[in-house]
């Protein structure tokens, strides 16, 4: 017999990770995500002519602590919130702010310039460019067996 970790609020989280729409308001945690992850960040995506953007809420996260990555098709932003410190003259009475590490991967399509991809933070949103690329998809060729 094998022994299952009891998490009592595991399927509350799921609950609002698989309805974003209904609980959009409310700050996502990853208390059954992946190790280290505390907390996931909502992401817009959109796309333009010329380019595809991803657009990250990160408020109160300094430009130095995110990290945008691009790898073998997998675009990654990860980082950290990082908690005030409390003032000596300051009683706290309520937290709500979630704080700790995050990570989000996005799958991009091959038709992109992955040289040319940009990102920039500004009003605690990230916005991601990810150009597009000039060339032609590559399209199915017909091969003739012999």
């Amino acid at each position: 017999m094998s022994l299952i970790r009891w998490e009592p609020f595991g399927s509350i989280d799921d609950l609002f990770n698989r309805m974003p729409g209904a609980f959009g308001r409310w700050p996502r945690t990853s208390v059954s995500g992946p190790p280290g992850v505390d907390w996931v960040p909502a992401v817009d995506i959109s796309e333009t002519p010329q380019e595809y953007l991803i657009r990250a809420q990160l408020p109160a996260i300094k430009k130095e602590d995110v990290h945008v990555t691009y790898e073998d098709g997998m675009l990654s932003v990860s980082g950290e919130r990082k908690q005030f410190e409390e003032q000596k003259d300051e009683k706290v009475h309520r937290v709500e702010s979630i704080y700790g590490s995050f990570s989000r991967s996005f799958a991009l399509p091959e038709t992109i310039d992955a040289a040319a991809i940009r990102a920039e933070s500004k009003d605690g949103v990230l916005t991601v460019h990810v150009p597009k690329s000039k060339t032609q998809p590559k399209s199915a060729t017909q091969i003739k067996v012999q």
